[in-house]
Formats: C-alpha cells, sequence, structure tokens
C-alpha cells in the first residue's frame, strides 16, 4: 500500500461543494431568522456569525455519527461474509478476498466497507498483517466494536483459536448492538419531531405577536435594557436547544 495514500477518518466529515453550500444557506437563513426576530437588526446577525460556524460544526458531528453507523452496518455484513467464506475452506486472508465481492454486490464499489477492503487486500500483498490493517480501521472508524474485533482476532490469530466461530460471534454482537439502537432511535422519533416543533415555538409566537400587535415589542428592541432581556432570552434558548440535543443522544456502547 503506498505510504501517500490516505485513508478515510471517519471521525471527521468534509462536506462535498453542493452539500456545503447547501448547509451554508441553511446556517445563514437560522441566523438571519434569529438576528431579525431577537434583535431586528441586520447588525445583529452579523455579530452572530460565529452562530452559523457552530451550526456547520454540528451538523459534520451529525454526518459523521450517522456515517460511522453505515459502517458499523457495513462491517458486520463483511464479517458475516468472512465467516462464511472460513466455513467453505478459504484462509483467512483469501476469506478477504472473497468477502469483497459479497460487499460489492451489496454496496457498489463505491461502498465504504468496499474501500475498506481494498485497502486491505492493498496491504496484504504488501505484506502487512491482517490484525493491523483491521486495528487500523478501528482507530480510523472511532467504532469500539472493531477495535475491539481487532484485538479479539489478534489474540486468536496468535493463539489458533476457532477464527469462524469467533468471526461469528462478533457479527452477531453487532447486529444486536445494531438492532437495539435502532430500536431506541425508532423510540426516541417521536419526541425528537416534538423537540423541532418546540424549538420553532419561540419564532411563531414573536411572529404572531408581531403581526397582530404591531409595535408591541418595539421596547425590547430599542433600549439597552430590552436588547439586554432579548439577549438573556436568546441565551437560554441556546441553552435548552444543546440541553435537548444531549438527552435525546443515547449511545450504545
Amino acid at each position: 500500500m503506498s505510504k501517500n495514500c490516505r485513508l478515510p477518518d471517519y471521525t471527521e466529515y468534509h462536506f462535498q461543494p453542493k452539500e456545503g453550500l447547501l448547509y451554508m444557506l441553511e446556517g445563514i437563513l437560522i441566523v438571519a431568522a434569529v438576528g431579525c426576530f431577537f434583535y431586528h437588526s441586520w447588525i445583529a446577525c452579523l455579530c452572530l456569525a460565529p452562530v452559523l460556524f457552530l451550526f456547520l460544526k454540528e451538523k459534520k458531528r451529525e454526518l459523521a455519527k450517522k456515517r460511522r453507523q453505515e459502517l458499523s452496518g457495513q462491517f458486520k455484513d463483511m464479517v458475516l461474509a468472512l465467516a462464511a467464506n472460513q466455513k467453505a475452506g478459504y484462509s483467512i486472508e483469501n476469506a478477504v478476498r472473497e468477502a469483497y465481492r459479497d460487499m460489492e454486490m451489496l454496496y457498489g464499489e463505491e461502498g465504504m466497507i468496499c474501500v475498506e477492503i481494498r485497502y486491505i487486500i492493498a496491504g496484504l500483498e504488501n505484506n502487512v498483517v491482517l490484525e493491523k490493517l483491521i486495528y487500523s480501521l478501528g482507530m480510523r472508524s472511532g467504532l469500539p466494536d472493531i477495535l475491539q474485533f481487532a484485538d479479539i482476532f489478534a489474540i486468536a490469530k496468535r493463539s489458533g483459536g476457532n477464527m469462524t466461530d469467533i468471526l461469528t460471534k462478533t457479527a452477531v454482537m453487532i447486529e444486536q448492538k445494531t438492532d437495539t439502537d435502532k430500536e431506541i432511535q425508532l423510540m426516541l422519533g417521536a419526541r425528537k419531531t416534538e423537540q423541532k416543533i418546540m424549538n420553532l415555538i419561540p419564532f411563531f409566537m414573536i411572529l404572531y405577536i408581531d403581526l397582530t400587535s404591531p409595535g408591541f415589542f418595539r421596547v425590547m428592541y430599542e433600549t439597552v435594557l430590552g436588547r439586554l432581556v432579548m439577549s438573556a432570552c436568546l441565551a437560554a434558548y441556546l441553552l435548552s436547544l444543546f440541553l435537548a440535543a444531549r438527552i435525546l443522544n443515547i449511545r450504545i456502547g
């Protein structure tokens, strides 16, 4: 494997040009809405520019998490394919090569696991031990399941353990954790929808009062004390968003 080849880091996420533009526009709209509703000032929108970068950072974190979840499922399928190939009599190295064909049919040649298997095959051809290649994937993915599998795999290979049994148990373990996570996310789905609706209620309330009682909030926008009160309200609003996101962010393992 070429030393100049940069392997993917799944703990980070980089926007594609079109994707980055869309999220940038979404962030600008959010900043503009906050500046207009809480301060009635375009200058405030400029002062709130750091919120845009926080929004983009949080979006990257969410997308990186989603990508790692997808990689975990694909890795589980790869381990099942390895176990099946081992049962068919292939050595573990040849089982990896055969598993690539199965993963290519499932996820296409540009699928994350297919890209990783190609790296592994290239490493094997350059006499890099398999356990080291799997451990590299675990470190870059940030997934405990893959790191634990790499450690167990290395110990089993050195001690001559039953590799087929280890592969099968590992796949079952990952599948159980994935299913549990899906069940939790399904149960939290309604709560997350409620949270999104609640996030918009303050804006609807301000808009409604502005339309039905023009000038009602004028003192809040034109006096120093009013702006301080609105700033305190904004801080409380952002804190509530942060706490709600953390409460609903349940992790397995």
